[in-house]
């Protein structure tokens, strides 16, 4: 075996692992996406039940839950989009194509420690060596067919126009 075809197997483990980590990541931050929801239901329940109390000329003591809810939404969504921006990479990865959302990802994973940092680094790692970049360049060379032949339109129809036909278009056999 050759060190070229040894590099090989090493990068698409590399690559594989990589894919794995992402995976998981996304499975734990759509997890994690679960429990601001505690927080928005919180929200509801104290917006439902103080609303209509409170002093006249002072804000409603039902806003502080709206508060709650707003907050829980914005948590959960978060965690929701940086789930499926990990999914999104980890097929990206076993497609071997878009290395730069790879890296958008890696760089917002390395936010969350220590788990997130290490898989960022990692990901950083393996896609700046020069034989992982090239597969990516590979298989972005791939993903463009190449233009369809050039046929002339006249052509394809050469023969029917030498079919003789009358004044009102119908052919003459």
């Amino acid at each position: 075996m050759t060190d070229q075809e040894k590099q090989a197997v090493v990068d698409s483990e590399h690559l594989r692992l990589l894919r794995i980590g992402y995976f998981i990541g996304a499975g734990a931050d759509a997890f994690f996406a679960l429990f601001p929801l505690i927080y928005v239901l919180i929200g509801i329940v104290m917006t439902v039940s103080l609303a209509g109390i409170g002093k006249p000329g002072e804000p409603s003591p039902a806003l502080f839950g709206l508060f709650f809810v707003f907050i829980g939404l914005a948590v959960s969504f978060f965690f929701a989009a940086q789930a499926g921006l990990k999914v999104l990479t980890a097929r990206a990865i076993d497609r071997r194509k878009s290395r730069t959302l790879c890296f958008i990802t890696a760089a917002l994973s390395c936010l969350q420690m220590p788990w997130g940092a290490a898989l960022g680094i990692s990901t950083f790692m393996v896609l700046s060596k020069p034989s992982v970049k090239e597969l990516f360049e590979a298989k972005a060379d791939h993903m463009h067919p190449p233009p369809p032949p050039q046929r002339l339109v006249a052509k394809l129809f050469e023969d029917e126009e030498s079919i003789p036909r009358t004044k009102s278009g119908v052919r003459v056999d």
